[in-house]
């Protein structure tokens, strides 16, 4: 597909089709070679993975452990324990990726009825990655994935960085996977209800497993993820903070029975850009639409991207999980349709829905109780989530009930929801994947030193000479 940019302010068509990768969060992927598999079996000699043959993942139907002698993306790549297109388009191209750290990963899945997931071969739901470095600095990180991806797909946005500081790594794919997820379940949000029990269980197994591998439970377990991966922190800290001490939320989806959230903000957008796009007399009006719908003014140019990409398919594809009804026997609606088109999404107006979809939503809410430190990262040209929808929502509901001393909240100038467009932009945009290390450091000095991180603040784009992909300063 080939993308309508304005006249010498888009880049190159070939970074925007780079970019274009980031629609992956809402696809299926490609199944990988069933690598782990091949490389299953007893520890070499040397000590190397020792312990591997007594690695059991408590409630597993199927567990695959395999000796690595490279657990980041430097080495699973070529070995087949990860799956690139499962965390195509997340990260921008220059991110440097770390290496040299051997150990065990173990593959496989809780049982379920759902088949989304094609991965292995194994064609069901419900699948994990656990990963257990040879040199452990005593904690453990726990993610589920971004969109509608696979359990794969934080590998080098998250897990590279985070195996490299020593943590055990656990992800899961939440239960059920690409733009058909919502088949799954008995009942309007049951298929997002089940994105939060998948975690839950992940994470308990997870911690018996690192204590099978090192003889001791972990002294600090975490929560982090972005877009629906931050959301199911969120749920996390609010419903099962027992099994975590803090978390890092990077732009997480905002689910309130209330509004805002997706189904609130993306119909005035897929009404009103249309109308905008085509310029002329009606395009202010159209502006000033969008602008009302939580679209920051400065966000234009990355517009007709989102249009194409994600406004429509997230729409229809989560319209359909929550209020499958609107459209009667149709599935996900018309793709692209025009106001005024029966049962188009466009004209979709989640406030006059019946009391059974809001209640579908309440079944997901989130209520702002954390019972655990919590940093929450968001870019302010997020355009998918808009932040003046979604975080700075979240924030003042922690506030109110009363758990305002858990939190910090870093708005972040320049940031949008996918980094890889910074490749596409880097003159008008700054990736969150630096931000979130930063982040994650300033959480672990919070829990073990007792160092409060800096105060809430937007956090201004790093100073000329200052490298986006590593630097983010959280302090003034």
């Amino acid at each position: 597909m080939r993308l309508s940019v304005p006249p010498r302010r888009g880049p190159r068509p070939g970074l925007l089709r780079r970019a274009a990768a980031a629609a992956a969060v809402l696809v299926t992927v490609a199944a990988v070679p069933a690598a782990a598999e091949r490389n299953g079996g007893a520890a070499p000699a040397d000590g190397h993975c020792s312990g591997m043959s007594r690695l059991r993942v408590p409630g597993a139907e199927l567990g695959v452990p395999s000796c690595l002698d490279e657990l980041t993306t430097a080495g699973t790549v070529a070995s087949g324990h990860t799956d690139r297109a499962d965390w195509a388009g997340l990260t921008p191209a220059g991110l440097s990726v770390p290496s040299g750290v051997p150990g065990i990963q173990i593959d496989g899945y809780f049982p379920d009825s759902s088949t989304g997931n094609t991965n292995h071969g194994w064609n069901h739901d419900s699948q994990f990655v656990i990963r257990l470095p040879d040199r452990w600095n005593g904690g453990l990180v726990v993610t589920g994935s971004p969109g509608v991806r696979e359990q794969y797909a934080n590998d080098r946005a998250i897990g590279d960085w985070v195996l490299a500081r020593g943590y055990a790594f656990a992800a899961t794919d939440k239960g059920n996977t690409g733009i058909a997820f919502h088949r799954d379940g008995r009942a309007p949000g049951d298929a997002i209800a089940e994105w939060n029990g998948r975690v839950t269980q992940l994470t308990r197994a997870a911690r018996a497993v690192v204590a099978q591998r090192y003889l001791r439970p972990p002294s600090r377990t975490l929560a982090t993820g972005m877009s629906n991966g931050g959301y199911l922190v969120r749920w996390q800290l609010e419903n099962h903070p027992e099994l975590y001490d803090g978390g890092v939320d990077w732009e997480g989806t905002l689910w309130r029975e209330q509004g805002p959230n997706l189904l609130t903000f993306l119909p005035p957008a897929l009404a009103a850009y249309p109308r905008y796009a085509a310029g002329g007399a009606g395009a202010e009006q159209a502006r000033r639409e969008m602008a009302a719908a939580g679209f920051p003014a400065g966000s234009e140019f990355l517009w007709p991207f989102h249009h194409q990409y994600y406004w429509d398919v997230t729409q229809r594809i989560y319209r359909e999980e929550l209020d499958p009804g609107y459209d009667g026997p149709q599935e996900a609606g018309t793709p692209f349709c025009l106001p005024g088109t029966p049962a188009c999404d466009a004209d979709y107006d989640y406030g006059l829905r019946p009391r059974s979809v809001h209640d579908a939503v309440a079944k997901i809410a989130l209520t702002g109780r954390i019972g655990k430190p919590l940093i929450t990262l968001h870019g302010t040209l997020d355009v998918l989530l808009p932040i003046g929808r979604d975080s700075d929502v979240y924030a003042r509901m922690v506030d109110d009930a009363g758990r305002g001393r858990l939190l910090r909240y870093y708005r972040i100038e320049g940031g949008t929801h996918v980094d890889s467009l910074f490749d596409a932009f880097p003159d008008r945009l700054r990736p969150l994947v630096p931000c979130h290390r930063s982040a994650l450091t300033a959480l672990e000095d919070w829990l073990g030193r007792g160092t409060p991180p800096p105060a809430s603040r937007t956090v201004p784009r790093p100073a000329a000479g200052e490298d986006p992909l590593t630097n983010c300063r959280l302090a003034p």
